[in-house]
């Protein structure tokens, strides 16, 4: 396994991407820097983080050969893989908050940017980005953000934690090759936050209304029960669920 280690780059998904333009890269080729210029989060967002005190890798993963029919397993692998991870390091009241973001005592300290890679019609790779919230202790004007640190109260290694998430990346993607998509799919829906509960989520034109979230669809919609007992699946522009 390749883990190519930087002081600082714009973004670690666009360093590996540019890099698998130039040569061909082996399964599992690691970027991990220390501080990222312009690190980039779901819908365009900005992932901020201070230098050398949390964990902002990509992974390299190879799917040629390898027929990928519903890419949302990778979002459900990844997040699973971190929650596994965290789970080894005792961080409590684990959640996801659809489609891959990670909760802690429901606050964020995990983010996920999947970026993928696709020739004549076929997912040919995968570039999975991961933000950790690791060591920070001050989270200017991001109410919901937190860290591991603030959470255990302890000092965690980056690096460590990373060795961990790729590891359970490795073992949640041979399940799938396996064929168990559906072991894969009810893990992930069990750790759904708030699933079951009611909830307020909010449309593209700012409207608010009310559901239960029951799960997701095959291709990673978000399955949300309404009223009069209507199931109505969203994708990610659709819907926000609000905490």
């Amino acid at each position: 396994m390749r883990i190519i280690k930087l002081n600082a780059t714009d973004s670690t998904n666009s360093y590996l991407r540019n890099l698998s333009v130039k040569e061909k890269l082996d399964d599992y080729t690691v970027v991990l820097a220390e501080k990222q210029i312009n690190g980039r989060g779901q819908m365009g967002t900005i992932w901020e983080s201070e230098t050398a005190r949390n964990l902002t890798f990509s992974v390299f993963k190879d799917f040629f050969g390898h027929a990928v029919e519903q890419p949302f397993v990778i979002s459900m692998v990844t997040a699973l893989a971190i929650l596994k991870t965290l789970q080894g390091f005792s961080v409590p009241r684990l959640s996801i908050k659809w489609p891959n973001d990670i909760l802690s005592e429901h606050k964020k300290i995990c983010g996920v940017l999947i970026e993928n890679v696709i020739k004549q019609n076929t997912l040919q790779a995968s570039i999975i980005g991961i933000g950790l919230n690791v060591n920070q202790t001050s989270f200017e004007n991001l109410p919901q953000a937190s860290s591991l640190k603030i959470i255990t109260g302890q000092i965690h290694n980056p690096e460590e934690i990373a060795i961990s998430i790729l590891e359970h990346l490795k073992g949640y993607f041979k399940l799938l090759a396996k064929g168990e998509f559906n072991e894969v799919k009810e893990a992930y829906e069990s750790c759904l936050f708030r699933k079951n509960k009611p909830s307020t989520f909010k449309d593209p034109e700012g409207l608010m209304f009310s559901g239960f979230i029951k799960g997701v669809s095959d291709s990673g919609n978000l399955q949300v029960l309404l009223e009069d007992n209507i199931l109505k699946e969203f994708n990610l522009k659709e819907i926000t669920l609000l905490y």
